[in-house]
């Protein structure tokens, strides 16, 4: 790479990075403020009572970078018999109908020049709780983890990992 651009990355993640990464698009200015979503959602009744896990509503199709939220036809599969007079199960049911994805706001939100594969991570071992924390137990999400840079490189140094900038950063000019 040329001293150039490995100037320009350090200068632009020195200067940039740091606020980039402290919130998610649409995510109130106190990270632990769970976000006012379209629907509720409780991934503790879901996941803790109900047993359900990760991949079942979060699947990573390929090429797995990013997993993905399911779409509410997978959701009316159970609640085609369970709430129905509730009238949240009702609205979803009309995204279902409609075919349109519940219009969730994003909890967590990577910038666009990370290269970030969720496929990689949970090959290697991680959890999604190491990143997204105690989901399971939450009735409602926030942001409780740091997923700054300096959570990340934090992590990538306890786990032995790459912490050459290239490796999570497009290169920049």
């Amino acid at each position: 790479m040329k001293q150039r651009n490995i100037r320009w990355i350090v200068v632009c993640c020195t200067l940039f990075a740091p606020a980039l990464f402290q919130r998610a698009p649409a995510q109130a200015q106190d990270p632990t403020a769970a976000p006012v979503q379209p629907l509720p959602f409780s991934h503790k009744t879901h996941v803790t009572n109900e047993g359900l896990f990760c991949a079942m509503c979060h699947p990573n199709p390929d090429p797995g970078e990013r997993m993905t939220i399911a779409a509410p036809s997978l959701c009316m599969e159970c609640h085609s018999s369970v709430k129905t007079d509730s009238q949240y199960i009702q609205r979803l049911a009309e995204y279902a109908k409609a075919g349109k994805p519940v219009p969730w706001v994003r909890v967590y939100a990577i910038p666009d020049f990370v290269n970030f594969s969720h496929k990689a991570h949970l090959a290697k071992g991680n959890t999604c709780e190491e990143c997204h924390g105690k989901v399971a137990e939450r009735d409602r999400l926030y942001r409780e983890t740091n997923l700054s840079m300096g959570g990340c490189v934090g992590c990538h140094k306890a786990k032995k990992a790459s912490q050459d900038c290239g490796f999570c950063h497009t290169e920049m000019l």
